[in-house]
């Protein structure tokens, strides 16, 4: 009954056909069989979201195989993209916590049609053509910049597979794919945020945080949280790692552990000033947990998602947060180095994507939520006993 929906395309000795789905769009699959003598010695099967790449894909394929000891090699197991998501996950689990974003674009490469290609089939080809699907309506009809974040999460994975776990990965189809792709005039680099919060934003989130603290006093102390971020400047995962044995009081920093840095993250521990604000914020918290902060990222996420869509607030990030304490400063008139003290920041380059100036001069001089925050109750409840935080 698929008849009249199937397509067939002869190769040598490839099939390819193409299938229309419920969503109205085709997929194109390729099936490879050879025979010797009569009896069938190898096949394989892969599918494609354009008929132009399941072509080359199937003459590079043909080409391959013909080779002395093709099949035999050919005959080897594969490991699949899903496979290696997985293990990735596992395993950089066990170091330390992936990024929520990171972890579910790969979760999500994993479950569509890429996720069953074999390592050994990976190629700028099929890279070129996820991204492509990706960026079509079929694929979610997703910005140049968010597949290309795709492919860079991906090519953390198919970094590591070759020589960590012996999987069979050209090791320049990744940097052949993004090659391709910007020779076709499509940038995958994604764009600088310049988003930071109005005062009334942050007026109308403040209100709306320390009116949950009345209704639930144990549920997590968002206004020091969000005060925080601003003055320390933050991320949301660094501020829930923080403990009290990182604190030096003498210098009035912070010991940062496994700070993003491109690169390198794991053991990436770095010492951060923390202006007077965010360090009264500190003193502001109970010793009752060896974290800072005793709170589960995802759990601050959630709150901050949840008010900024009860409020009204747009385009939002609590990341945001991290460029505009960092914008501030530089409206302090500090210097480079100074700024990268509290930061974190290695160099200009890095540091400059979150400078947006508004003007000259302290924002949040005599801010009229800081004496709010600082004496603000904190009832850990459960955290307590660090149970699960």
């Amino acid at each position: 009954m698929y008849q009249s929906q199937i397509d067939v395309y002869q190769f040598h000795m490839a099939t390819i056909r193409a299938r229309k789905k419920a969503d109205g769009t085709t997929s194109y699959t390729v099936q490879i069989r050879i025979n010797r003598d009569k009896v069938l010695v190898y096949q394989e099967n892969q599918t494609f979201a354009r008929k132009q790449a399941a072509q080359a894909w199937a003459k590079r394929r043909e080409t391959e195989l013909s080779e002395p000891g093709a099949i035999e090699r050919a005959n080897r197991k594969g490991h699949t993209v899903r496979e290696m998501i997985d293990r990735y996950v596992l395993e950089g689990a066990k170091a330390v916590e992936m990024g929520k974003t990171k972890k579910a674009t790969l979760l999500a490469i994993a479950a569509s049609y890429l996720g069953e290609i074999v390592d050994s089939a990976i190629s700028s080809q099929v890279l070129v053509d996820y991204a492509l699907w990706r960026m079509s309506p079929a694929g979610g009809g997703v910005k140049p910049q968010t597949a290309g974040n795709d492919l860079a999460h991906l090519g953390s994975v198919l970094s590591v597979a070759r020589p960590a776990w012996g999987y069979e990965v050209a090791p320049h189809a990744m940097g052949d794919a993004r090659t391709v792709l910007k020779k076709l005039g499509y940038n995958m680099k994604s764009r600088e945020r310049d988003r930071r919060p109005a005062t009334n934003e942050l007026d109308k989130l403040l209100e709306y945080f320390f009116e949950m603290l009345k209704r639930r006093p144990s549920s997590i102390n968002m206004p020091k949280v969000l005060a925080f971020a601003l003055f320390s400047t933050r991320r949301q995962e660094e501020i829930t790692r923080i403990r009290w044995v990182d604190l030096d009081e003498d210098r009035q920093a912070v010991k940062v552990r496994d700070m993003k840095n491109p690169g390198q993250k794991i053991g990436n521990d770095v010492w951060c000033h923390l202006p007077d604000e965010a360090w009264a914020i500190v003193q502001s918290m109970p010793r009752e947990c060896d974290e800072i902060f005793p709170y589960n990222s995802d759990s601050i996420s959630a709150a901050w998602t949840r008010a900024c869509q009860f409020l009204a607030i747009k385009n939002l990030h609590f990341h945001d947060l991290r460029h505009e304490g960092v914008s501030r400063l530089f409206e302090m008139d500090w210097d480079i180095p100074r700024v990268a003290s509290v930061s974190g920041h290695r160099d200009w380059n890095s540091l400059r994507r979150y400078t947006h100036l508004k003007g000259r001069g302290d924002l949040y001089c005599n801010w009229r939520w800081l004496k709010s925050v600082v004496e603000a109750n904190v009832v850990l409840g459960g955290r307590s006993k660090c149970n699960g935080r």
